[in-house]
């Protein structure tokens, strides 16, 4: 049986299948437009898989959740996955090659929210904002002032990751006269800013790393005790990528004993649990994984989702494939 996206030929009519919740506008358009089945909605998944699995073309879901090996392999027709978010290493893409599945995520439309928080984040922590804010509000500004803080402009600043987002952190920190350096498994072509090999070699050069690497096995726990160690006491940690990339009982560990200044953290191993030693430290900053959440991002992530899925049944290829 020759597969649905393959030589570009359109595929075959078929369902549309929604693994996970997605923004209910987008939600809402795949069921108007391509009759979407909720997957994680049915009674009983497995009893539709079963019956009807064989009618599905397409998958739509979020980069939280992804497309299970197992559910791949229940959908015999299955041609393209479709992720809302940058990061697809919840799906096994691999895997989906070697069946013959096409991947896409929504690369691009989120980097400038992300790459805005990412900077903010490093500002909070620096000049601990959030920590004064609670000061204020707790009537202590009226007994003391405020200790001081560390200046932001003029600092070295690391980039884990030069991709599409370290670039664009690194266009903003360029305003604030920071030296750059960044980390990557290679020099980044025509890109001014020293390279430095390792994530220990970056930390140990920086004032503050910020963590954007892409998510997935080959980046688990790239940024380690021996990095937190060699960033010091005086140094700042900001992750705005997958809490996977940062051994958290490492972090936990530097953030109890002093050994790292702070850090600004986004994203987290197990979320939306947080570890409580974070949450009772004000010299971290924590967000419930916003860096791309703004109505703007979201509705231009949705509009790619669909886009995807529509070149997909159309012309049986993706508009934004993996890489």
């Amino acid at each position: 049986m020759s597969h649905p996206s393959a030589a570009g030929d359109p595929a075959a009519p078929g369902t549309v299948l929604q693994v996970s919740p997605l923004l209910p506008a987008l939600e809402a358009t795949l069921a108007e437009r391509h009759g979407a089945v909720r997957l994680h909605e049915l009674p009983d998944p497995a009893a539709y898989l079963r019956a009807e699995g064989g009618n599905v073309v397409a998958a739509v879901t979020s980069a939280r959740f992804g497309v299970a090996n197992s559910l791949m392999d229940a959908l015999p027709r299955l041609g393209a996955i479709v992720h809302f978010g940058v990061g697809y290493e919840t799906t096994d893409v691999r895997h989906a090659r070697a069946r013959g599945i096409d991947v896409s995520n929504t690369p691009d439309v989120l980097t400038d929210c992300v790459a805005d928080l990412a900077v903010g984040g490093l500002i909070d922590v620096m000049r601990e904002l959030s920590a004064a804010d609670r000061y204020v509000r707790a009537g202590r500004w009226t007994t003391a002032p405020y200790p001081l803080t560390s200046r932001v402009s003029g600092k070295r600043v690391g980039i884990l990751g030069l991709g599409r987002i370290g670039r664009a952190v690194a266009r903003r920190l360029e305003g604030f006269g920071t030296d750059i350096s960044y980390c990557s498994r290679v020099p980044v072509p025509g890109v001014g800013h020293r390279h430095l090999p390792t994530a220990r070699e970056l930390a140990a050069e920086c004032d503050a790393v910020v963590v954007t690497v892409a998510g997935g096995a080959d980046t688990r726990g790239m940024v380690s005790a021996e990095v937190l160690d060699a960033l010091g006491p005086d140094g700042y940690l900001v992750n705005v990528a997958r809490g996977s990339v940062v051994d958290e009982p490492a972090l936990v560990a530097a953030v109890r004993e002093g050994r790292i200044a702070g850090a600004a953290l986004d994203v987290f191993a197990d979320e939306p649990n947080v570890p409580r030693a974070l949450l009772e430290s004000d010299r971290v900053v924590l967000l419930p994984h916003i860096a791309s959440g703004t109505r703007e991002t979201r509705r231009m992530m949705g509009d790619l989702v669909l886009d995807n899925l529509r070149r997909f049944l159309a012309e049986g290829v993706l508009l934004t494939p993996v890489p």
